[in-house]
């Protein structure tokens, strides 16, 4: 008791304090910000990833105070052991029989007692938080648009009740998506669209049915509207919105949730090549719009516009479609590295968002939403519109969200939403699975309702 006094002296408002017991394990006390403002987590995540991050190791058991959802303190511990790792120095010698290291996490009530949690989504969530974030680390040398196909059928041949089916290459050009195969032609590694479909194991009658659409740029060059040698460091987490999705997806067979889903994987490398597509190119997209292109390097739109479209065109009695990406810097701006910023076609939709969003510990905030005040941006003398806004500072994320919402299908009805997480989707140069919880709780899965 001594000992705990003296550490929690030392910490001044939030930190940590550490010290080793005669045993000769490691103790670290860590403590989280007394207030937090109205659109933080209550429990600060952000912060309790970075302390466990900084203070604990591998085989680590982790206590946590105050909780009231146990699931996302998983996912906020989960994020802070990654898994992607190619160093080679400081490591032990190789032992094949060596015990894999373990994580395990307490959670406490207010009134600190041991918290009731669901194992069950602690787990699921924490296991697609460190997919998702464990392919948004990796190379693109070795996150190919091939590997990433690969990963997803390691999930369909898992779970009886997932199914996967690609349009890949040439395909995707015959059928009609020129968003997706434009932006990708130039690759060496063909680019595709992943289609994985997932029906409730126990339900005859799901409670909703729900198409998550995620952007796969596996490497952004920025394409003939080249990056510079800084900006383009760090595009191999351009495909985190589609890492998310995988994740989500993950969690949600694991959880048996009770929604029908269809995850739709945008998949390319937008690289340099003698097949590239040109500023100035017209590409008809899968919802039969013609755009201009006016900046290569704002591809993402291209390829979500393809998935929507064929969302809100194919997916039978769809009630929500959710598009998340990797978009802008300016989502950036607009509501900062820990909000994704948000776009809903109802206010009903837009605060169910910001709820899960404070249920998941993957925080949201509204951008503007008037696509009627913002569609000239996009005008174009010889096609339906162009790809890139001509006024850089007027709501530049809006705008682009409402470019991939042009491509819906006319005769849709349902919910949309896009979510802009640039920012949260990676910490310090790591990526964090931003998403699996945000959309875990917009799916009322176990462990993540209100």
């Amino acid at each position: 008791e001594t000992t705990m006094e003296a550490m929690l002296s030392s910490i001044s408002g939030s930190g940590s304090a550490s010290t080793f017991l005669p045993s000769g394990k490691k103790l670290s006390l860590c403590v989280l910000p007394d207030e937090v403002s109205r659109q933080n987590h209550p429990l600060s995540i952000h912060k309790l990833s970075s302390l466990v991050g900084s203070a604990c190791h591998q085989n680590t058991a982790v206590h946590v105070g105050g909780v009231t959802h146990s699931a996302p303190v998983a996912a906020a511990v989960a994020r802070s052991f990654p898994l992607y790792d190619r160093k080679t120095t400081g490591k032990e010698d190789d032992n094949s029989d060596k015990e894999p290291p373990t994580v395990s996490v307490t959670c406490f009530d207010s009134d600190d007692k041991e918290l009731t949690v669901d194992r069950a989504a602690e787990e699921a969530v924490a296991e697609g938080v460190r997919l998702a974030s464990r392919l948004g680390d990796t190379t693109p040398e070795e996150l190919t648009t091939d590997a990433f196909a690969e990963e997803c059928q390691m999930i369909a041949d898992r779970f009886e009740s997932v199914t996967m089916t690609q349009i890949v290459g040439e395909e995707l050009r015959e059928k009609g998506y020129g968003g997706l195969f434009g932006v990708g032609k130039g690759a060496e590694c063909p680019p595709r669209l992943i289609i994985l479909d997932y029906t409730p194991p126990s339900s005859s009658s799901p409670s909703q049915t729900v198409a998550l659409v995620g952007k796969g740029i596996v490497y952004d060059t920025g394409g003939l509207a080249l990056k510079s040698k800084t900006g383009m460091c760090g595009m191999k987490s351009d495909m985190c919105g589609a890492a998310g999705m995988l994740g989500a997806l993950l969690a949600a067979a694991l959880l048996k949730v009770d929604c029908k889903i269809q995850v739709l994987l945008c998949v390319a490398e937008n690289a340099i090549g003698p097949k590239a597509f040109r500023n100035d190119d017209i590409l008809t997209m899968y919802s039969g719009k013609t755009v201009e292109i006016n900046n290569s390097d704002a591809e993402g739109r291209l390829v979500l516009g393809d998935g929507v479209a064929h969302a809100s065109k194919h997916l039978e009695g769809c009630d929500l479609i959710v598009d998340m990406a990797t978009l802008t810097g300016a989502q950036m701006v607009a509501t900062g590295q820990k909000h994704a910023g948000i776009l809903a076609n109802s206010a009903e939709l837009e605060q169910r968002t910001i709820q899960a969003g404070m249920i998941s510990g993957d925080l949201t905030f509204p951008l503007v939403y008037a696509p009627e005040l913002l569609k000239d941006e996009f005008k174009s003398k010889v096609a339906d519109m162009k790809n890139s806004v001509k006024d850089r500072t007027n709501a530049q994320a809006s705008c682009a969200g409402h470019f991939i919402e042009s491509h819906l299908d006319k005769d849709y009805k349902g919910g949309w939403l896009h979510v802009d997480m640039a920012g949260p989707s990676f910490i310090d140069q790591r990526a964090t699975g931003y998403g699996v919880g945000l959309v875990l709780a917009l799916l009322g899965a176990p462990g993540f309702r209100p």
